[in-house]
């Protein structure tokens, strides 16, 4: 009697354990989806604009230390309130200078990190004078391809939602782009802090 009480006890521990493994399993990618998720809202920018929101995948993957310090600035607030002061229709429309002249910034250069990425529409990629290591906060946002600039810009990011949007930004005159009565940037913040 004794070995048949024991054989359904071995048997119904085995199925506890079984069991109990399954339930870790689950415990463990709900963790590994909530972890995804988590990066993915860190890496995502948040654009308001005078006619709405415009989402931003961040690119670490191919400018780590651009994404962080537009990070920082973000999280600072540095972007809020400044003007898109060079827009270009079909072409980009450059915003991140304080000052709105294009000729401002945070005061931090930034090394260089180009990549094969190609400017097509939606790409955010950073402005910057001659020297390659001269970007500091002023980026802008491609309208259409200029695949010309590929290798020689650093690309930070991308629009995956409300480009129509930012075809809406106010252009600026021919040729120059300065634009005068400029829209702005209403608000810039991260996914990950929208809700605190």
């Amino acid at each position: 009697m004794k070995r048949r009480f024991f054989l359904p006890v071995t048997l119904l521990a085995a199925g506890i354990f079984t069991m109990s493994g399954l339930v870790g399993s689950d415990m463990q990618s709900a963790t590994a989806q909530s972890a995804k998720q988590e990066r993915a809202l860190e890496n995502t920018l948040y654009l308001d604009l005078k006619d709405g929101r415009v989402t931003i995948k961040m690119r670490p993957d191919l400018a780590p230390n651009h994404v962080a310090r537009i990070k920082e600035l973000v999280r600072e607030g540095f972007y809020d309130g400044i003007v898109f002061h060079r827009v270009i229709d079909g072409f980009m429309a450059q915003t991140g200078d304080p000052t709105g002249t294009g000729s401002g910034g945070s005061g931090q250069n930034l090394e260089a990190e180009f990549s094969l990425e190609n400017h097509k529409r939606g790409i955010l990629s950073m402005a910057r004078a001659q020297h390659p290591d001269s970007a500091d906060s002023q980026f802008f946002i491609v309208f259409d391809d200029a695949s010309f600039l590929d290798n020689q810009y650093t690309v930070w990011g991308e629009v995956t939602e409300g480009m129509d949007l930012v075809d809406n930004i106010k252009k600026g005159a021919a040729g120059s782009g300065a634009v005068d009565d400029p829209d702005k940037i209403i608000k810039m913040q991260m996914a990950a802090d929208a809700d605190k």
